[in-house]
């Protein structure tokens, strides 16, 4: 069993759908829950961790209020004097063809998704620091990793988390501070009306959690992108093939073409574990030593 006792989580988005059911499992699992969201949904959901014999407290607010989050993860260290988790799932929808969404669509979930979780993490970073421990999951989605029709702005602040998730867990591993993500398939509000309702049913919120528990757990990975939905669970993984080097000529561009089979080989390819690994490749291949160290 996974053992979350004497763990603090903050669960953003908490006070309906994925949120819920990720705040009463890991208060189930024994975790202190600060469950946040901006209506009463968030009391509702702690009456029902209480209720089940757990502990939790409510904080209604947008993740894209930087005063807010900081008073939030204050809240929390006031009360139980650490923070463990952060779960960033709070998100929205605003679905439209790239031809006819606005700017204003654009940026706003880019607010929340992206720099909603940029501020709830830095909201509780230095507490994760000054006590070398810490477990922090992205809501990343299929849509970013893969693409859909519709939704140019919530595939791209989805795929950032990504990025945000791949530096602070850099950032993050001397002081024991893991950072993953979670992509899921839920039968949640914001599918509503989008699949058939049979299909809803086995899209239950919690056979997802499950799998943000792995992920919070005392050994947890880190730099993992875990997909999961209706009980299944799958790991996506950014690669480089080994490529090739063809030099610089008036004709590179062609000699790439004709030789792109070879490019997109996928025989042995890469996981790189920071950026300039993707410098050493490519610089090695054209006969380079490049032996760059990881930035403090």
């Amino acid at each position: 069993m996974i053992d979350l006792s004497g763990r603090v989580a903050i669960v953003t988005g908490a006070g309906d759908g994925l949120g819920r059911s990720h705040a009463r499992l890991v208060a189930r699992r024994g975790a202190r829950v600060v469950v946040n969201d901006l209506g009463a949904t968030a009391e509702a959901v702690v009456r029902e961790i209480v209720d089940a014999g757990g502990e939790a407290m409510a904080f209604q607010a947008s993740v894209a209020d930087a005063d807010q989050m900081e008073a939030m993860a204050q809240r929390a260290l006031d009360a139980w004097g650490r923070i463990d988790i952060l779960v960033n799932n709070a998100g929205i929808l605003r679905d439209r063809t790239f031809a006819k969404m606005t700017i204003e669509e654009f940026r706003l979930v880019m607010e929340v998704h992206l720099v909603g979780s940029f501020i709830c993490s830095k909201a509780v970073w230095e507490a994760m620091r000054a006590q070398s421990f810490g477990r922090i999951v992205m809501t990343t989605s299929g849509a970013g990793l893969f693409g859909n029709f519709g939704q140019a702005n919530y595939a791209s602040a989805k795929m950032a988390l990504v990025g945000l998730m791949n530096s602070l867990a850099i950032e993050g591993s001397k002081h024991n501070i893991r950072v993953n993500c979670l992509a899921p398939l839920a039968g949640t509000q914001m599918m509503s009306g989008l699949v058939p309702p049979e299909v809803m049913d086995a899209l239950k919120p919690e056979a997802v959690s499950h799998g943000l528990l792995a992920l919070v757990r005392e050994d947890a990975p880190t730099k993992t992108i875990l997909c999961a939905g209706a009980g299944s669970f799958e790991l996506t993984h950014l690669d480089l093939t080994r490529g090739i080097h063809v030099g610089l000529g008036d004709d590179t561009a062609e000699k790439l073409v004709a030789r792109w089979d070879e490019l997109a080989d996928r025989t042995d390819e890469l996981t790189p574990e920071q950026g300039y690994v993707q410098s050493r490749v490519e610089l090695s291949k054209a006969g380079h030593n490049f032996g760059s160290k990881e930035r403090q």
